[in-house]
């Protein structure tokens, strides 16, 4: 058999399942860290419930992603999860998901692990979304998980640190409403929560902006000013229908509208 009759009969196998996106579609994927609690609570110990070193791995890695080849129109991180929205108009690998989550996958992966010096895993996945209205929710969505992985986190840290075992502290929080985790952090740790870094209670967004440079005229030699974009790392987001409108007026900028 021929090369090229091979290559046709066992490339089907490969393809025959490929699934694309859709025009017109936005697209936002969403890249989570793999066994994470156990690399930066046991393999790197970490400080808990947050590490401003972690904090800027995640950073460095989203702000990579937003910079290896993919139209990224905002980035958005807390935890260990990182969310990208995608340009309406992104057609790289021609929409099909599975080289998009593979690549955004590896490129996570690669990114963090030379930050780490270890190796640290991502897996990826897309959600397709209809208009800008869901893109909002979504981000929304993430912004409230982040506020509501905050809290307890430091309550389960100071149960941890005061001697409970990781499964004790999994049940009693388990019974307590929000106020009655924040007034256990303060009873407990002393902790307003209300007082803490907004970037832990709230996440941490990545956005272009557009910025002037001196310069000068290749032609001539004469001073003149360059447009450039660069990267805003923002580590004050607005909450709740504030950042619901942050968020849609920077993509419907992006997509220039």
């Amino acid at each position: 058999m021929k090369f090229s009759e091979l290559d046709s009969a066992m490339r089907v196998y490969e393809t025959a399942h490929d699934h694309c996106v859709l025009p017109g579609i936005f697209m936002v994927a969403r890249i989570d860290g793999r066994s994470f609690t156990r690399l930066t609570k046991e393999v790197h110990e970490f400080e808990a419930p947050f590490d401003v070193v972690f904090r800027n791995h995640m950073l460095k890695t989203t702000e990579h992603l937003m910079s290896c080849g993919f139209k990224v129109v905002y980035g958005y991180t807390q935890s260990d999860e990182i969310s990208l929205v995608l340009h309406r108009n992104e057609y790289s690998f021609d929409r099909k998901l599975r080289k998009l989550n593979s690549v955004l996958a590896g490129e996570a992966s690669a990114k963090f692990s030379l930050l780490l010096g270890d190796l640290g895993a991502f897996d990826c996945r897309i959600s397709q979304l209809p208009n800008i209205d869901k893109v909002v929710d979504y981000l929304r969505w993430r912004n409230e998980d982040a506020h509501r992985n905050a809290l307890n986190a430091h309550c389960y840290w100071a149960l941890r640190h005061a001697g409970a075992s990781a499964g004790a502290a999994t049940s009693k929080l388990s019974r307590l409403s929000v106020a009655e985790k924040n007034e256990f952090l303060f009873k407990t740790a002393g902790v307003n929560f209300n007082d803490l870094p907004n970037w832990q209670k709230r996440g941490m967004g990545l956005y272009w902006e557009t910025y002037e440079k001196a310069s000068s005229n290749p032609i001539t030699g004469q001073p003149a000013t360059a447009v450039r974009r660069r990267i805003v790392k923002d580590l004050e987001l607005p909450m709740k229908d504030e950042y619901s409108t942050f968020v849609r007026s920077l993509i419907k900028r992006e997509h220039g509208g």
